[in-house]
C-alpha cells in the first residue's frame, strides 16, 4: 500500500491533504471499519469511540477528516449542494485505495452516514461488506433545518467558533461549508433516497429518539426502500450522536 498503517498521518487525495488515524490490524490482516464523521465533526471528535470499537471487534479502524475539517486542508467554498454525493463518488474510493483497504464496513454519522449510504448504494464496490448508519440524512426535514438555522445564530453571536478552533484549524471554513449548504434555499429539496433502492449490503441503522436534526422517518425509509437486510435501532435518551449518548448500546449493536 502507498500509505503506512501508522497511528496518525496525512494522505493527499484530489490535491487535498487529509489527516487520518488508524488502529488495530492492518487491512491485509483483518477487515477494516471505516469511520465517516458528521457535518461539523473530524477525526478528533470521534473521541474514544475508535479505540472502543477496536477493542470490542478486534478489527482494524480507519478514520479521516474530510477537507474543511480537523487538521485537513480547507474545503473549496461554496460547497456544491450535492457535496455528500461528491465526497462518496470522488474521494472515498481513492482513500480506500490509498490505504490498501480491501474489506470494509462503513460506519457513518450524520453527513458521514449519508456519504456511506451513497457509496455503498451506488458505487458497487465489492470491498464494502456492510454499513452502519448513525443519524443518517436522506432528505431534509423542517425541524432539522430549523436547528441548523439556530446553529448559525449561535455561531455568529456566541463562542462556538472559539470552541470549534480546538478541533478544526479553520473553523470558519468548516462551519460555512456545512451551514451555508444546508441553509441554501435550494437545499430544502435535497433527497438521496434512491441510493437505497439497489443497496447491495446489510445495514445497521441507528438513531436517537430525541435526535434534534431528524425524525424516525430517516430510519423508516431505509427499511422501506432497501432490498438488503436492514436492522433498525432506535435509542431512548439519545439525541443526534448515538455513539456519545448511548455508547455501550451502539458498541454492542455494531459488534
Amino acid at each position: 500500500m502507498t500509505a503506512s498503517w501508522a497511528q496518525h498521518g496525512f494522505i493527499t487525495i484530489n490535491c487535498k491533504s487529509l489527516e487520518y488515524g488508524c488502529l488495530g490490524p492492518r487491512p491485509d490482516q483483518a477487515p477494516t471499519l471505516v469511520l465517516l464523521h458528521e457535518g461539523l465533526g473530524c477525526l478528533a471528535l470521534w473521541r474514544d469511540f475508535p479505540e472502543k470499537l477496536a477493542q470490542a471487534t478486534g478489527l482494524g479502524i480507519f478514520t479521516y477528516s474530510r477537507a474543511g475539517y480537523g487538521q485537513s486542508d480547507p474545503a473549496d467554498l461554496p460547497r456544491p449542494l450535492n457535496y455528500m454525493t461528491r465526497e462518496a463518488e470522488e474521494n472515498l474510493g481513492l482513500i480506500l485505495n490509498e490505504m490498501g483497504i480491501t474489506s470494509a464496513i462503513l460506519i457513518g454519522h450524520s453527513d458521514g452516514a449519508s456519504i456511506a449510504a451513497v457509496y455503498a448504494g451506488t458505487m458497487k464496490d465489492g470491498r464494502i461488506k456492510g454499513a452502519v448508519l448513525m443519524a443518517p440524512h436522506f432528505f431534509t426535514e423542517p425541524m432539522g433545518l430549523k436547528e441548523i438555522a439556530m446553529a448559525k445564530e449561535v455561531y455568529e453571536t456566541q463562542d462556538l467558533k472559539a470552541k470549534m478552533a480546538k478541533y478544526h484549524k479553520d473553523p470558519e471554513n468548516c462551519f460555512r461549508g456545512w451551514n451555508d449548504s444546508w441553509l441554501h434555499p435550494e437545499f430544502e429539496a435535497w433527497n438521496i433516497e434512491p441510493v437505497l433502492d439497489e443497496m447491495p449490503v446489510p445495514i445497521l441503522a441507528i438513531q436517537g429518539e430525541d435526535d434534534q436534526y431528524g425524525t424516525r422517518a430517516q430510519i423508516d425509509v431505509i427499511s422501506k426502500r432497501s432490498p438488503s437486510d436492514v436492522k433498525p435501532l432506535m435509542l431512548d435518551d439519545c439525541r443526534h450522536a448515538p455513539f456519545i449518548d448511548q455508547p455501550d448500546l451502539v458498541l454492542d449493536a455494531i459488534t
